[in-house]
């Protein structure tokens, strides 16, 4: 191709992905954070400005309800403007809300931050994946990063439990809370390098796509999850059949309902018909949300069982994490090169199989107050880990390996969504059983039928 001077136009740098995959891993890893960060140090919070367990409640979802309800917008944001103009748009409104969540002067002003910073993240979360599919255009070594790319958000989240604790104790929350901003400004910095203007395929930069986005659309999604996990998250202090969690509940369904109506008549649909009809993809984000729903359940229900019932510091509450923590590193490690032998629906289903032991043994003796950490609690937090990395990575690559390349932010949103919204609805629901126990029994039931199916289904 030539100028108009008929000078022939300068080449494309490639993108490098050994300088670039850091950048993107790094951000995924701090999205799931930023969402785990709040939970160790929630109660410390709750002294600080004196608040009731409604306020409690709010704060800790505020991050994930715009993080959730905003990702189908962000993941389209992605696909018509490309991943990198995204990227960094996202990156800005994520690095000034997580500036102001730890210098917040009240409650109020850490809520608005929180809710900034879901926003943002919204649009960080496609935008990478945008770019990450720019890096890798072959199908298979697409696959092969997805494999990787599945474990980031659980690592990031026993991350967000490990080192809040930590921080919090050492320091104070509010240096905890201020981890996000810092790791968005390094990226900031870096993006203009790694990522310059006009580098790498059309993917990562300008326009890609006519015409307009889905506004409408856009607001009823967006709408409709925010108030149904809004309705949700209050079932953990309000009856399913009170008012203030019915309501939430009636409101979101009706716009989710307008949503598909309007779906059907957008010359550009925010989430075109048919996207979800594919099995392998249905069954890739179902094993995604049931994954991440199974280690929320187990963070935050261990958190408050070690702290409130054994009596132990954040500290240590964080320490006994770690063993999890190193599991994991050590499957996600693993779980690529499985996906590539054995395939993604194999690794699935062994991973969520492996899961449903680890949540068994937890179920059995893990909430005993008399029953030795070592026997208790670490059997079971290692089948968990070893499962939920490979279940990530296999289910990753079912969510988002037959999507064509014009959507790849929109099967970023959507894949995020599935996790971000998949532990509000199970842990709700778990919840409502009535004890610890029987929800974590519940859980492994949940895995053990869903790796039963996926394996078969995902051949199709």
């Amino acid at each position: 191709m030539s100028t108009l001077t008929g000078a022939p136009a300068p080449a494309r740098p490639p993108l490098d992905p050994h300088r670039v995959l850091p950048l993107l891993s790094s951000l995924q890893v701090t999205l799931i954070f930023t969402l785990a960060a709040i939970a160790v140090p929630l109660p410390e919070i709750g002294r600080h400005f004196a608040l009731g367990r409604d306020q409690l409640i709010l704060l800790s979802a505020a991050y994930g309800l715009t993080f959730a309800g905003l990702l189908l917008f962000g993941g389209r944001i992605a696909d018509r403007y490309g991943g990198r103009r995204a990227l960094v748009g996202g990156l800005w409104l994520f690095a000034v809300a997580s500036a102001a969540a730890p210098l917040s002067p009240t409650y109020d002003a850490l809520l608005a931050a929180r809710f900034a910073q879901g926003a943002g993240a919204a649009v960080v979360a496609p935008a990478a994946m945008a770019v990450l599919r720019a890096l890798h255009p072959e199908p298979a070594a697409f696959r092969r990063a997805m494999a990787t790319w599945g474990g980031l958000s659980v690592l990031g989240a026993t991350a967000g439990n490990l080192l809040s604790g930590v921080i919090s104790a050492l320091l104070s929350w509010r240096w905890a809370l201020a981890v996000p901003g810092l790791v968005a400004v390094v990226a900031l910095a870096l993006a203009p390098r790694l990522l310059p203007a006009g580098s790498g395929p059309p993917l990562s930069n300008g326009p890609r796509r006519p015409g307009g986005l889905d506004v409408p659309g856009a607001v009823l999604a967006t709408g409709g999850l925010v108030a149904v996990s809004h309705g949700l998250v209050l079932t953990d202090a309000w009856s399913w059949g009170s008012a203030r969690v019915l309501g939430p509940l009636a409101a979101g369904a009706v716009l989710l309902a307008l949503f598909l109506v309007v779906e059907r008549r957008a010359r550009e649909p925010l989430l075109p018909p048919g996207f979800l009809r594919d099995r392998r993809r249905g069954f890739g984000l179902t094993a995604t949300a049931l994954t991440a729903a199974g280690t929320s359940t187990v963070f935050i229900l261990f958190s408050l069982f070690l702290q409130e019932e054994r009596g132990w510091s954040a500290l240590r509450t964080s320490a006994a994490f770690l063993p999890f923590a190193a599991a994991l590193i050590v499957s996600g490690r693993a779980a690529g090169p499985l996906v590539r032998r054995c395939g993604p629906g194999a690794v699935t289903g062994g991973g969520l199989a492996l899961g449903a032991a680890g949540l068994g043994l937890l179920a059995l003796s893990g909430l005993d107050p008399g029953i030795p950490y070592a026997v208790g609690l670490l059997p079971g937090f290692l089948l968990l880990a070893a499962g939920a990395a490979a279940s990530f990575a296999g289910s990753a690559v079912l969510a988002t390996e037959r999507v064509p390349v014009e959507r790849t932010g929109l099967a970023g949103g959507v894949h995020n969504t599935a996790m971000e919204t998949g532990p509000t609805v199970v842990f709700a629901v778990l919840l409502s059983l009535g004890s610890d126990p029987v929800s974590l029994a519940a859980a492994a039931g949940l895995f053990a039928v869903t790796a039963a199916v996926t394996r078969p289904a995902s051949r199709t």
